[in-house]
């Protein structure tokens, strides 16, 4: 029969899906006439140019152990889907400030998931691109775990309330920041969390 002849993939089976263990962070700024261009030279910097990325959402998983760039470079194939979450900006206004950044945080308990935010921003500076990244994946993980907090108040307020609390034990950011030259060439910068096996 045909039916016989179809060969059985267990992973399309199975119920809980693709969950990473692993997971690194990059960065990298591109510079180039053409916007395209500026994109790919962003990715080569960041040194995953040769992959099929797919967005995904802002989840950390549990159990998740966030490792080097390298070593998580080496664990993937030219060509592979890779699952990331990015955050990418680009302008050609000469002058112009252009940052992306993204924001982590993980819960003291590794059962329970953490989350990632994606920032991006024209005029902003290097610190304050990442701090609010950082700022707002901290915000999302503190508002599931139940911990009140003001919203308006600074980031190093809410950053000392969440460190008294004790359930988030981790926060940080990786952000790529540029100015664009006076040739007005574009420059894209990208920030991304890259999830591996």
């Amino acid at each position: 029969m045909f039916l016989n002849k179809i060969p059985f993939y267990p992973f399309f089976m199975s119920s809980t899906g693709f969950t990473p263990d692993r997971l690194f962070l990059t960065s990298g700024i591109g510079r180039h006439k053409e916007k395209l261009a500026s994109f790919e030279l962003a990715l080569r910097d960041a040194g995953i140019q040769m992959f099929n990325l797919v967005h995904v959402s802002s989840i950390f998983p549990p159990g998740c152990t966030i490792i080097e760039r390298e070593e998580g470079l080496e664990r993937l194939n030219p060509g592979e889907i890779v699952y990331c979450v990015m955050s990418r900006e680009a302008t050609n206004e000469p002058g112009r400030r252009v940052a992306a950044s993204i924001g982590l945080a993980i819960p003291q308990d590794d059962r329970l998931y953490g989350y990632l935010s994606e920032h991006h921003a024209l005029g902003q500076g290097e610190k304050a691109a990442g701090d609010y990244a950082e700022d707002l994946a901290a915000e999302m993980l503190a508002s599931t775990l139940g911990i009140i907090f003001d919203i308006d108040s600074s980031y190093d307020e809410k950053r000392e309330l969440f460190r008294i609390d004790g359930r988030i034990v981790n926060t940080r950011n990786i952000t790529a920041f540029a100015q664009v030259d006076d040739e007005g060439r574009w420059t894209t910068v990208l920030a991304a969390a890259v999830f591996v096996h």
